[in-house]
């Protein structure tokens, strides 16, 4: 058997297909392989017909067909069916071999993977990868982290069917040992919980505060992707409130069931940010969001027996009141951003603590994190220029909201901001991205917090000692007693 296909592929769902073809455009002769072999079937003798792919039928016929070192993208369902296959694959590899994971699998199996494999002389690379379909066909921001041999040896495919950034720059880098690059796309993952959590939030306002039909919304987000909230998010959003349903004329994100999923991701990323202890608060009521709107038929129990403010009238708004929209929404806009900023911060702030904790030191670099988010992936957006520019500036800064561009905006945003979380809890509206956003704000910029308080309690009940502001030391009070000995 010939030996000259460049890359394998294992997995022939959607995403696995569109990075195939992907590797076919940029000339890279292709071996692929599934476990149902009519899948590899069709997809050679259809959608790849007549170009450079070779099926395989066994792993060890995949094998068979590359080019040594060999190089082979696992895009399987993260979890036991990985480990399963890395479990196939080792004895039918040689010293050198580079196998490279491309789903959303959890960093801490990519460390004890790539450990296993190093006894065998192999290498890991654990890549994330985001852009979905569309993104895996034509180009996807792509974060890899692994061995530095790993890396020299596959890095160059990576690269190459990377999308590119408006710089031409790829948005793809090395970002570390072991699993660097798929903690960085649990990272990115947060963030979209929490930057689409602010989004619908947002639209929320617009249809029960403000009584705004979704053409009017979708006239307004298109107006907001020509600003500073220019995003993937926010353009899809406009295009999702413009759809109409033929059966019924009716929008059709409105006869869509208000029950938002996930696939853990983004829970992962609190409870990591917990256990480094980084706080991360808008990302992780994102996720918490999403279980509440689950509680579909306890809400609906709830809505008929729990009070509510008035009901604003959504009729149709007098000149006044129609200056008064547009008021909200110019608050609504900078109040939006404010907190995309806050979202953004507390994830680069739990990326930085990372790198520290699990010593991948000056590896990960996060000026390079948000270069390779610029393009390809869900979390694109015109602001992570800005974030780039200020680690290139300052490659210690403790958290972006010391940055001199963040402070600038959120100043001149945030009596908009407080008007619009006001407005939202007077009106029972729950914006819990929002305002946790606007809290943590306020959190990280006090000076002194009622910490003082928690801590005394905690000697009083648990002798847990606390220290004081006018002298060093360790203290424990006898709280009970009047002379307060110490």
């Amino acid at each position: 058997m010939i030996m000259n296909a460049d890359v394998g592929v294992i997995g022939l769902a959607v995403m696995g297909q569109n990075l195939v073809l992907n590797l076919l455009d940029k000339g890279y002769r292709v071996a692929v392989y599934n476990r149902t072999k009519s899948r590899v079937d069709d997809f050679v003798h259809g959608v790849a017909r007549g170009k450079d792919v070779v099926p395989a039928y066994s792993l060890a016929e995949l094998t068979q067909v590359l080019t040594p070192p060999r190089k082979i993208l696992l895009m399987v369902r993260a979890g036991e069916a990985v480990d399963a296959l890395i479990s196939e694959l080792i004895p039918l590899l040689e010293p050198g071999d580079v196998l490279i994971d491309g789903g959303n699998s959890f960093f801490r199996d990519t460390q004890r993977r790539e450990r296993q494999l190093g006894e065998h002389g192999l290498l890991f690379l654990g890549v994330g990868i985001s852009g979905g379909e569309e993104g895996a066909r034509h180009g996807p921001s792509i974060m890899p982290g692994g061995p530095r041999a790993a890396w020299d040896l596959a890095g160059q495919v990576l690269l190459d069917i990377a999308a590119r950034a408006a710089d031409g720059e790829p948005c793809c880098a090395y970002l570390g040992p072991d699993g660097a690059g798929h903690f960085v796309k649990m990272v990115h993952n947060g963030i979209e919980y929490g930057d689409m959590q602010l989004i619908s939030e947002a639209y929320h306002l617009m249809r029960d505060f403000l009584g705004l039909t979704a053409p009017e919304m979708v006239r307004i987000f298109a107006e907001w992707n020509r600003e500073e909230l220019e995003s993937h998010l926010i353009e899809i959003t406009a295009d999702i409130l413009g759809r109409i349903d033929k059966e019924t004329g009716m929008p059709l994100v409105e006869l869509i069931r208000d029950e938002a999923e996930q696939k853990g991701t983004g829970k992962w990323t609190a409870q990591v940010a917990l256990d480094l202890g980084v706080p991360v608060p808008s990302l992780t009521a994102a996720v918490s969001a999403r279980f509440l709107s689950a509680l579909k038929e306890e809400r609906e129990q709830a809505a008929r027996v729990l009070t509510s403010p008035a009901a604003r009238s959504t009729g149709e708004p007098g000149a006044g009141e129609r200056g008064e929209i547009r008021s909200f929404l110019a608050n609504l806009r900078k109040a939006l951003y404010a907190a995309r900023l806050c979202i953004y911060a507390q994830g680069f702030a739990l990326l930085k603590e990372a790198a520290r904790v699990y010593e991948w030191g000056y590896e990960l670099d996060l000026a390079k994190v948000a270069q390779i988010w610029r393009n390809g992936c869900i979390i694109r957006a015109r602001l992570l220029n800005h974030i780039m520019e200020a680690y290139k500036r300052d490659q210690g800064l403790r958290n972006l909201l010391l940055d001199t561009y963040f402070r600038e905006v959120i100043a001149a945003s945030q009596a908009s901001w407080r008007q619009v979380v006001s407005q939202a809890a007077l009106a029972g509206i729950p914006a819990p991205a929002l305002s946790s956003a606007l809290t943590y704000y306020d959190a990280y910029r006090a000076e002194r917090l009622p910490a003082n308080l928690i801590q005394a309690q905690r000697d009083y009940f648990g002798a847990h000692t606390y220290r004081r502001l006018d002298r060093p030391g360790v203290f424990h009070t006898e709280w009970r007693d009047p002379e307060d000995k110490e």
